[in-house]
C-alpha cells in the first residue's frame, strides 16, 4: 500500500444527520492505516470509501464518548472475520479501559486476531518504530481526551546525477545506504555525499476539545492538521459550554502553530451547509480545507 491520504469515513458529531455518519478518519500512510475515533457505522462507511477494512493497523480512540468509540467493537470484529495477521495497536485514554473493554468484547464471537492495546496514562511519546513516533497529549474535554501528533521518520532521498558522477549503480547503492560509505574505483564515496535527508511528515488530529495550549503544541508546523469545528462562532457559547471550537478558533490554532493545511471536521447536526465553516475559518487561515463523508485528501510525498 503506497497511498498517503486522509479519509473522511464520517464528520459528524454526536448525531449523525442524512448525509453525515458518525464521524471516523483513516489515514494511509507508509504501508499502515491509521484510524481514528471509529464512530457508529464505520464498518459500513468502509465499503462507499472502496478500501478494504484490513489496511487498518492502529486504531487511535480520544476518548469515549459514544460517537468517537461506538464503531470499535464492529471494527474489531471485522478484522477478526476477516483473519488479519498483523496485530492491531489500540491507544486509548488509561481511564476508559472499563468502556475499551466493554466495546470489544460486547457480543459473542471467537477472537483469534492480535489485539495489542496502549492505554494512555501521561503525555509524551507513546510509541517509537521504523516508520512513526506517535505522540499524545490531553485536551480539554472535561473528560479525559487525547490529541494525536503522528510524526513519520525522516527517509533518505539519493541524487541520480550525483549517484552516477560518483559511478554508485546498482547493488552499490543499496550497500552505500546501509554502511555509509563504499569504494568505487579506488575512491571513497560517502552517503551524505550523494543523497540528503528528507523530513517526514507531521499529521495532527485533535477532536474534541476547547481552545487549549496543548492543541497547539500538537499540531506545531503539521502538514495536515484534522481539527474539530463544532460550531461556528454566531454558536461559541455552546462550544464552551460543552467543551468544542468554532471553526474560527480552529483556525486560530492551526495559525498559531504553523501548520501547512488545515481540516475542519466534527460538525454539529444543527448545520446543514458545513461550506460556511470553511468561510468562517479562511478568513484568518487561508489553507483550510472542510470535511465531507467519503472525501479523500491526498498528501504526496
Amino acid at each position: 500500500m503506497s497511498e498517503r491520504d486522509l479519509i473522511i469515513l464520517g464528520c459528524s458529531s454526536q448525531q449523525p444527520t442524512r448525509r453525515r455518519n458518525h464521524g471516523a478518519y483513516l489515514v494511509r500512510l507508509r504501508g499502515e492505516g491509521l484510524l481514528f475515533d471509529p464512530g457508529e457505522g464505520t464498518q459500513r462507511q468502509f465499503i462507499f470509501a472502496n478500501v478494504a477494512p484490513t489496511v487498518v493497523t492502529r486504531i487511535f480512540v480520544s476518548h469515549f464518548h459514544g460517537d468517537h468509540c461506538l464503531g470499535l467493537g464492529s471494527m474489531l470484529m471485522r478484522l477478526n472475520l476477516d483473519k488479519v495477521t498483523h496485530p492491531i495497536h489500540c491507544y486509548y485514554p488509561e481511564s476508559g479501559k472499563v468502556y475499551f473493554d466493554r466495546i470489544r468484547y460486547g457480543s459473542i464471537y471467537h477472537e483469534n486476531i492480535h489485539v495489542i492495546e496502549h492505554p494512555i496514562r501521561t503525555a509524551g511519546v507513546v510509541h517509537e518504530d521504523e516508520n512513526f513516533r506517535i505522540e499524545a497529549a490531553f485536551l480539554e474535554h472535561g473528560v479525559d481526551t487525547l490529541g494525536w501528533r503522528i510524526t513519520e521518520r525522516a527517509t533518505r532521498k539519493f541524487d541520480k546525477e550525483k549517484l552516477a558522477l560518483s559511478g554508485v549503480k546498482g547493488q552499490l547503492v543499496r550497500a552505500l545506504e546501509k554502511e555509509g560509505v563504499v569504494e568505487v574505483n579506488g575512491r571513497k564515496v560517502h552517503v551524505n555525499d550523494v543523497s540528503e535527508m528528507r523530513p517526514g511528515d507531521v499529521l495532527a488530529v485533535v477532536i474534541d476539545t476547547r481552545n487549549c495550549a496543548q492543541a497547539i503544541e500538537l499540531a506545531k508546523n503539521a502538514r495536515v492538521f484534522l481539527c474539530e469545528s463544532t460550531y461556528l462562532e454566531a454558536h461559541k457559547h455552546l462550544a464552551e459550554k460543552h467543551h468544542h471550537l468554532t471553526a474560527k478558533q480552529a483556525a486560530e490554532i492551526a495559525k498559531a502553530a504553523g501548520v501547512e493545511l488545515l481540516i475542519l471536521t466534527h460538525f454539529s447536526a444543527r448545520y446543514q451547509d458545513v461550506e460556511v465553516f470553511g468561510e468562517e475559518a479562511r478568513a484568518i487561515f487561508p489553507n483550510t480545507l472542510v470535511a465531507d463523508d467519503l472525501r479523500r485528501f491526498s498528501f504526496p510525498k
